[in-house]
């Protein structure tokens, strides 16, 4: 067995422990297996690390529940920036356990707390897959119920945070209606 897969089969029986279910399967295992999906698709030449972040951002993401943090946009800053924290120290556990070196480790690491999005290619792809995972699965669901003016500051803040390239791949890969797609070709 490669040290990739044995760090995707840690994280997957960390994250299989997830009590939320959607489709029959923990959520956290499902949300990293997407991840896994929109990485190989968005970047197949992507480095361990970078295949290892992505598998393990939302690593038993259930154990810091978001209501421990007030319910304000600074309660959800501290809750978003701790979750990546620990993320990382978790990530960095499993891939030092499969052997990888500590650069490697510290890559990831840096991918997970998000430190030089937009001036690191491989902090980027990880943050376009996981825009491409929302997009895909979880913008629909999550958009039930918002008004529209909500929906269209989401939209724009999703499309900010991902490269010129996945925002021109978004718009031929998703069907999104204007004024939405507006956001994507900025």
């Amino acid at each position: 067995m490669t040290r990739l897969q044995t760090a995707f089969d840690a994280i997957d029986k960390a994250n299989s422990a997830d009590p939320t279910l959607t489709d029959g399967q923990p959520e956290a295992l499902l949300y990293g297996q997407r991840m896994s999906a929109e990485q190989e698709a968005l970047y197949p030449e992507a480095s361990d690390p970078l295949r290892i972040a992505c598998r393990g951002q939302h690593v038993e993401r259930w154990l810091l529940p978001r209501k421990d943090f007030p319910m304000d946009r600074p309660g959800y800053l501290a809750w978003r920036t701790e979750q990546g924290r620990r993320h990382a120290a978790r990530i960095a556990g499993i891939m030092r356990e499969a052997g990888y070196a500590d650069d490697d480790i510290q890559h990831a690491e840096k991918m997970l707390t998000k430190q030089g999005i937009k001036r690191d290619g491989d902090v980027q792809a990880l943050e376009d897959a996981a825009c491409f995972t929302f997009i895909r699965w979880y913008l629909g669901p999550f958009a039930e119920g918002r008004d529209a003016d909500e929906l269209q500051r989401i939209v724009e803040k999703t499309a900010r945070k991902m490269s010129e390239t996945a925002r021109a791949r978004a718009l031929t890969e998703f069907a999104i209606p204007e004024p939405f797609a507006a956001a994507f070709r900025a």
